[in-house]
């Protein structure tokens, strides 16, 4: 009784309101795409608020956006539910590079989407076909970032997860670089450099924990885990932080790097507070999951979440992704960002 109690109280004096407005990079022109040879600055009384996100931004300028995309991601995920968790990685690739610009969806030689470490990324069919049915409805006013923003949330929603309003207003960025993919976090970093590079998005140590419990859906590459698996740290073993049979079941299970398994072997599919409830148990597929029970700092968390209503989690995780897809965004009164005509290619630039 007195742990449930003081689980309660620690995420009671976490919680935090919900963030409106966005931190902003150098950003975009005025209306239309922008980023054309003829910058035609007559369509920028279109464009409501444009320095900044609004929750109502696309109201009247589209109104059917949301409507539009929520049915597109409803028609892709119910022929394939693994695009839901493959969208909302998509996102966190986007934003943990240069903010959430859509950069990772631009499709060329030396860009992020071209990265090695970008191999195992989906969802870029689903953007293009939902970019696709807004141009109909909406020609040159909906930016790939906000597409991406909306269709990840509504993933989230649709396999059982919160949902979440969002403030629309983002551009897009004219440039991605392979070379930017290091800073998204990998599964084999430490806390320490997992809360630094949160903390350089405006984030915190309960964003870190809340975000990681994303991986209660989904699934990983074996080759991401096989470290732990085979040869840890050199000795022709296992990690030892891993519960011997979990670790018998991985070891049969990941042979093959290119085989997967769930990061969830409770509730793989539901999103729901399991996940924290795994690594109290041993039994985090990621290194940089299992080192959340681990850390003094994370592991109060990860406690916490364990032992409450699933709801609480997702109430939490909410917050905090309205945290994140505020990071680093460029808006209408910035001068660096576009409106993509094709979310895989650059207005202007030939590559």
């Amino acid at each position: 009784m007195k742990s449930a109690v003081v689980s309660v109280l620690v995420l009671l004096v976490i919680f935090v309101a919900w963030p409106v407005s966005a931190d902003r990079k150098a950003s975009p022109g005025a209306g239309g795409y922008g980023g054309d040879e003829d910058d035609d600055n007559d369509t920028k009384s279109w464009f409501p608020l444009d320095n900044q996100l609004s929750l109502s931004y696309y109201d009247k300028i589209c109104p059917d956006f949301e409507k539009i995309v929520a049915t597109k991601v409803r028609e892709w995920t119910k022929k394939d539910s693994s695009l839901g968790p493959a969208l909302l990685r998509l996102l966190f690739h986007d934003c943990g590079v240069t903010g959430c610009d859509a950069s990772v969806l631009l499709d060329h030689e030396g860009s992020e989407r071209r990265s090695p470490a970008s191999k195992t990324l989906r969802g870029f069919e689903l953007i293009d076909d939902i970019k696709f049915e807004i141009e109909k409805a909406c020609p040159g006013l909906v930016s790939c970032a906000d597409i991406l923003t909306a269709a990840s949330r509504d993933a989230t929603f649709q396999l059982g997860g919160p949902y979440w309003p969002n403030a629309y207003g983002r551009r897009d960025s004219t440039d991605s670089y392979a070379r930017d993919v290091e800073k998204v976090p990998s599964g084999r970093r430490d806390i320490t450099g997992l809360l630094e590079t949160f903390q350089s998005y405006g984030l915190n140590v309960l964003d870190l924990v809340v975000l990681s419990g994303a991986h209660t859906i989904g699934k990983a590459y074996c080759g991401t885990i096989q470290s732990r698996l085979y040869n840890f740290n050199a000795t022709d073993g296992t990690d030892p932080s891993i519960d011997p049979k979990y670790a018998d079941f991985l070891r049969r299970k990941c042979r093959v790097a290119s085989e997967t398994v769930y990061l969830d072997a409770s509730t793989p599919v539901k999103f729901d507070n399991q996940y924290y409830i795994n690594l109290r148990k041993n039994m985090g597929v990621l290194t940089t999951d299992q080192e959340l029970v681990k850390d003094p700092r994370t592991a109060p968390l990860v406690k916490a979440f364990a032992e409450q209503p699933p709801h609480m989690f997702r109430q939490q995780f909410a917050v905090s992704m309205t945290k994140l897809v505020n990071v680093g965004v460029i808006t209408g009164e910035d001068r660096v960002g576009v409106i993509r005509k094709v979310c895989s290619k650059s207005n202007s630039k030939p590559y």
